[in-house]
């Protein structure tokens, strides 16, 4: 680049910076842009528009309490919807690698909001009409603003894109679950043959465990509504208006239509992460339970020939195998069991930032941010995909389901209150040997009758609770 594609701009610090001349942020941005040049994963998007959201609430609270004049202050809260909205992304070139108290991305907003004002005051960039620290960070912190804008930007991602899927996904489970209430198969413990269930059964299962994720995404509510704006550097609050964090959630509140509260206790809402570990660890709880159903969908679909081949998965990808033709293989799942494998990463690096803390600050913001936001947006497009592209589509294969009910080995439980369990296990041990049903073993045997057999050995009637016997 040529010197007149740069512009000069001092800063306290670190002297005279050059900043290219087009660019919207200024000279602490740019020293950490030369400094800190490790990988290429930034901040997402859901971070940068929380935190124009904080910054324009902060400028908001600033001039209704009489800190900042009214035409910075609008220009302010102008430049940081604008960063909101994603007008100005390219601006945010710093990846999460930097300060852990996420100081870098703060001052990389606080320059260019206060430069974008500037421009709308007709100033030129770098010129500090509207000043960087003194006016777009008024009252604020690193150690308070970018806690606060992880948890806004985590609970406007739960509430608004991660509950609804997951309610959706075992919404569709629950149909399935109903629709496949008529069609026994064997159940299977350790990966063995075990007493009749219902396909439908097994269905409800998997959508309780959805059911049970809504829950627990549910109960991470609270605590990420709680924000540490107005602690300052390490909680006490100086040089913030005493109204200053009440003027600030109040405003969160109304632009984001999600309830925020100041925190209970500000130092440890600052020196503490357990917020973020909590909700990580409920994320990945549910991915544990996805990873669950993705792999039984894969087993209970397994074949077409020699595999188990219950339900049929909606084909999506045609083209399975790049060597077998008419390969049909289960793509979905295997995208749901990499999706659930990365949040579970996730959450041991965010459990590593959580305990990395010493006194008044953690310094493992930045990563702990990335994680979790990747995590939830990682859930919410997995639990889509998979309700939309294959839960919606499966269908159940009755006669197979039918022939393994009637095969079971495990059918001989129903037989033991009966006749004893001694006798049961050798029926069961006779009619493997013999490659016989338990039924006829038991009748060549003179356990008991045809029709007392018939009824207590109905694979339909063991899905009950109760003991099966002669009438």
């Amino acid at each position: 680049m040529s010197e007149d594609e740069f512009r000069t701009e001092d800063d306290p610090v670190v002297g005279r910076v050059r900043v290219p001349r087009d660019v919207l942020y200024g000279p602490q941005t740019q020293t950490a842009l030369e400094n800190f040049a490790i990988s290429e994963i930034e901040f997402p998007r859901e971070f940068i528009e929380a935190l124009g959201e904080v910054k324009r609430a902060a400028a908001g609270a600033n001039v209704a309490l009489g800190r900042l004049d009214e035409e910075r202050g609008e220009a302010i809260r102008t430049a940081a919807e604008e960063v909101a909205r994603g007008e100005h992304d390219e601006a945010f070139p710093l990846t999460i690698f930097q300060l852990g108290s996420g100081t870098n991305t703060n001052m990389n907003a606080n320059e260019v909001i206060a430069n974008r004002a500037a421009e709308l005051l007709d100033a030129e960039r770098g010129s500090r009409v509207v000043h960087p620290h003194d006016h777009v960070n008024m009252g604020q912190s690193s150690n308070d603003v970018i806690p606060t804008t992880i948890h806004v930007a985590a609970r406007m991602a739960v509430e608004k894109r991660l509950l609804p899927t997951l309610e959706a996904l075992a919404d569709v489970l629950e149909e399935r679950a109903e629709a496949f209430d008529a069609v026994v198969k064997t159940g299977r413990t350790h990966l063995q043959d075990a007493t009749p269930i219902r396909l439908g059964q097994e269905f409800s299962g998997y959508a309780s465990q959805m059911t049970h994720g809504v829950e627990r995404i549910e109960g991470i509510r609270a605590s990420l509504s709680e924000l540490a704006i107005g602690g300052t550097a390490v909680g006490t609050g100086l040089n913030t208006h005493p109204d200053f964090p009440e003027a600030v959630v109040e405003r969160l509140t109304e632009a984001t239509g999600v309830p925020f509260r100041e925190a209970d206790d500000h130092f440890e809402a600052q020196a503490g992460r357990d917020a973020l570990v909590e909700a990580s660890g409920a994320l990945k709880t549910v991915a544990v339970s996805l990873l669950k159903i993705a792999n039984d969908l894969r087993w209970l679909s397994c074949g077409p020939r020699t595999g188990f081949d219950e339900i049929d998965l909606p084909t999506v990808q045609p083209a399975g195998s790049s060597i077998m033709p008419g390969k049909v293989n289960p793509v979905v799942p295997e995208i749901v069991c990499q999706v659930a494998a990365q949040v579970i990463g996730n959450d041991a690096t965010i459990t590593v930032g959580g305990q990395s803390g010493n006194f008044e600050i953690n310094v493992m913001k930045p990563v702990m941010a990335r994680n979790l936001l990747e995590s939830i947006r990682l859930l919410t497009e997995g639990c889509a995909l998979l309700a939309e592209k294959c839960v919606s589509g499966i269908e159940a294969n009755e006669t197979v389901c039918e022939r393994n009910a009637e095969l079971s080995l495990s059918l001989v439980t129903a037989l033991a209150p009966h006749v004893g369990y001694d006798e049961a296990s050798e029926i069961a041990a006779e009619a493997l040997t013999e490659e016989r049903t338990i039924e006829q073993v038991a009748l060549d045997r003179g356990v008991l009758d045809e029709a007392a057999l018939e009824r207590i050995l109905d694979p339909a009637g063991m899905t009950e609770r109760g003991v099966p016997g002669p009438e």
